[in-house]
């Protein structure tokens, strides 16, 4: 019961951060394989899809590997959310919070806030932007730059590549703006 209570608390974001960091030399000692998280939809694609597409005609066999370790993710995921929590609520600074509450946010009880991110408001405009347009752009985004976040900021960098030196101040300049600029027009705009 120890072991539970202890993983249930509050960790330092340093331990995650040390662990993701530690990813990268595993899988370069393992097999010179990159990590990466958008390239397990190409693959998933490539083989559910076999289709006379040439972006798919690839041995995806040979990157499998990257769906385990996208399923375990999801798994993991479900345990810590599901199994894992400590039954108290989110703590969010109180700035944040006089922010999140001119945008209507007020319930910290789960990781997700409910006014945004539930069933009842995915057919409804804030559920078209938020969901269907955010998830197009997330989807455009990472084919253009040619890998997401993971791949780039912790595989990219840590391989001194300047195609992701530039991706991840793209992806810095653009979470900037859209945390700051874009996010509070649109809930002003679908409020």
């Amino acid at each position: 019961m120890q072991i539970l209570k202890f993983i249930q608390q509050p960790w330092h974001w340093s331990v995650s951060g040390l662990l993701i960091g530690l990813t990268v030399p595993v899988l370069l000692i393992l097999g010179n394989k990159a990590f990466g998280i958008s390239s397990s939809l190409r693959h998933i694609c490539a083989a559910c899809f076999p289709a006379d597409i040439s972006f798919f005609k690839y041995d995806w066999k040979k990157e499998s590997w990257n769906l385990f370790f996208v399923a375990g993710i999801a798994l993991g995921g479900f345990i810590a959310g599901h199994y894992l929590q400590d039954g108290s609520d989110i703590q969010v600074a109180a700035a944040t919070q006089a922010r999140l509450a001119g945008y209507g946010v007020h319930d910290y009880t789960a990781l997700l806030p409910p006014e945004i991110f539930s069933w009842s408001n995915l057919f409804t405009w804030k559920g078209l932007v938020f969901f269907v347009l955010g998830g197009f752009l997330v989807g455009f985004g990472t084919r253009y730059a040619g890998g997401c976040t993971s791949g780039h900021s912790i595989m990219g960098l840590s391989n001194l590549q300047w195609p992701s030196l530039v991706a991840t101040c793209c992806f810095m300049a653009g979470g900037f703006f859209s945390a700051n600029l874009l996010i509070p027009y649109l809930f002003k705009w679908l409020h």
